[in-house]
């Protein structure tokens, strides 16, 4: 574990295991702790490195407001001081935008970025539409149920307390991040930047439609898809074993495609 400045921001980090290196980076409402079920199971096999932006977790949570804008180099100061590369950057929902800009920008240290349950920020009129009518659903629903499935919720209720005290631990909320979607990349760009990019979605997710990021997948040539039928916005939580084995697939797709 560690602290680094980022801009005058104290940034909480955490390091764990050893071999090619994986770099989470947490959602709304999450932080570096709730990965626990991703470094238990892939730090005997990677590098895993849990990081809490601004306002979230154990990082510095003083500045009146948030500002999405200053995600990116929050982690890309975590980079630079554990001096890691050939990373692969994996962003969950808000996490992604972060992780797909800190990605662009250090193309030096970052070899891919999966975009879980999420488009990453990137800026496209049709994509953009189709977010924008997903979400118009998806906040039809309550909180709780566009995260995690109705039946989880019933049989593992215990997980899904700590679901939600996981976010009670941060200052900043969803409606306090200013900015964070404003000037995304472009397609082009994304894929000029011979980045590994995946989209790692559920078919059930409630936010994110598989038609929504099926089309992004088509449209960023190039690009790999991770569609898990059966898993909802917050795999990563609820069905573990599913995000877990799709993370190494990409972690060791990308490793066959540095050294072939």
């Amino acid at each position: 574990m560690g602290v680094v400045d980022s801009s005058g921001a104290a940034i909480y980090y955490e390091r764990h295991g050893s071999g090619p290196a994986i770099l989470l980076v947490h959602g709304s409402g999450g932080n570096h702790a709730a990965w626990w079920q991703q470094v238990a199971a892939l730090r005997d096999r990677y590098t895993v490195v849990t990081v809490d932006l601004r306002g979230f977790g154990k990082s510095d949570s003083s500045m009146a407001e948030f500002d999405g804008q200053d995600f990116p180099g929050d982690i890309v100061a975590v980079l630079d001081h554990e001096d890691l590369r050939d990373v692969v950057l994996v962003g969950q929902s808000i996490g992604a935008v972060a992780a797909l800009r800190a990605g662009l920008s250090r193309p030096d240290r970052v070899s891919g970025v999966v975009l879980a349950h999420s488009l990453g920020g990137i800026d496209h009129p049709e994509l953009s539409a189709m977010v924008a009518a997903d979400r118009a659903r998806a906040v039809q629903l309550p909180v709780l149920d566009r995260l995690l499935s109705k039946r989880f919720q019933t049989e593992e209720p215990a997980k899904t307390f700590l679901f939600q005290q996981m976010g009670t631990f941060n200052v900043a909320k969803m409606a306090d991040l200013r900015n964070l979607s404003v000037g995304g990349p472009s397609i082009d760009e994304v894929v000029a930047s011979g980045l590994d990019i995946t989209f790692l979605a559920g078919e059930l997710d409630a936010v994110l439609t598989a038609t929504t990021v099926r089309r992004a997948h088509d449209l960023v040539t190039g690009s790999r898809l991770e569609l898990i039928p059966g898993a909802p916005h917050s795999m990563y939580w609820e069905a573990p074993e599913l995000f877990n084995a799709a993370l190494v697939r990409v972690r060791d797709a990308v490793c066959a495609r540095k050294s072939g």
